[in-house]
């Protein structure tokens, strides 16, 4: 795929679209910006609420002359379940639609580890994770990221739509908890990921998951480097640190017992 020079970042307003859309320019692209709040800096960016059916011509507009798409919008956390529908399932079908209609060839989806929350973790010398372990949701939030997946597949099936769905572990500028240390992924080594999801050739649909080459890792990163995808970073300088502070799981706390820590355990907080 030749290298694409113009990419809508969706969720652009967000935590992880706020460090891409700092990051991202350096590997030559130019972002066009769309949230559903104003972005900061960017008075030129389109707000639009990908929920809202009356939205889909701005979504449309948005998406209308972009080489590739890199879609990070939508509920980040756990919430209702009608909510999630609204904002992950039917948003992320609004934008699968206006790509399709556009001539849209790429998309890169923000995936999530919590689409195979319920995966037990490996511990000791156990092989990582697959990519290609089954869905095992751990909430509403996790189970819109398990159709996302299955969305992008069928549009590649049926469409010929490529899409590289990122199964991103927590991107943020460093860990700040023990779990973190096994699925961080640094924000240099997110945009490294994004840019060679973006230019690949021949991806189909291919699931990767979104980690940096840490120390404690859990997870197979052999189908992100097949991308050409050469993590730098490691969570283990800041491993000392965090261990003091908090101290390791004990050998029989549940919510150590899974990849999705305590979302497997805790019952679901939403605000009303």
């Amino acid at each position: 795929m030749p290298t694409p020079r113009t990419v809508l970042l969706t969720g652009a307003a967000g935590g992880v679209g706020t460090l891409m859309r700092e990051l991202l320019p350096a590997y030559g692209y130019e972002l066009r910006l769309l949230d559903r709040a104003p972005v900061e800096g960017a008075p030129d960016a389109v707000v639009a609420d990908l929920a809202d059916l009356a939205d889909r011509e701005a979504l449309r507009e948005a998406v209308r002359g972009v080489d590739a798409i890199v879609h990070l919008a939508g509920i980040s956390l756990e919430s209702t379940f009608e909510k999630i529908v609204a904002a992950n399932i039917t948003g992320l079908h609004h934008v699968y639609e206006a790509a399709r209609e556009e001539g849209v060839g790429r998309i890169v989806f923000a995936s999530s580890n919590h689409a195979v929350g319920f995966t037990p973790r490996p511990r000791g010398h156990d092989p990582v994770i697959p990519v290609d372990t089954p869905h095992r949701p751990d909430t509403f939030y996790g189970l819109s990221k398990c159709f996302g997946e299955d969305l992008a597949q069928f549009y590649w099936d049926k469409h010929g739509l490529e899409t590289v769905s990122v199964r991103i572990g927590s991107c943020f500028p460093e860990p700040t908890s023990v779990r973190m240390l096994s699925m961080w992924l640094s924000p240099a080594d997110c945009a490294r990921l994004l840019h060679a999801a973006l230019t690949a050739e021949g991806v189909g649909h291919t699931v990767v998951y979104g980690s940096s080459a840490n120390t404690r890792l859990w997870w197979d990163l052999s189908s992100a480097r097949a991308l050409g995808y050469e993590p730098r970073d490691d969570s283990e300088p800041y491993a000392e640190g965090i261990i003091a502070a908090q101290g390791l799981p004990k050998a029989d706390d549940p919510a150590d017992a899974h990849i999705g820590g305590h979302f497997c355990t805790e019952p679901p907080r939403w605000p009303h």
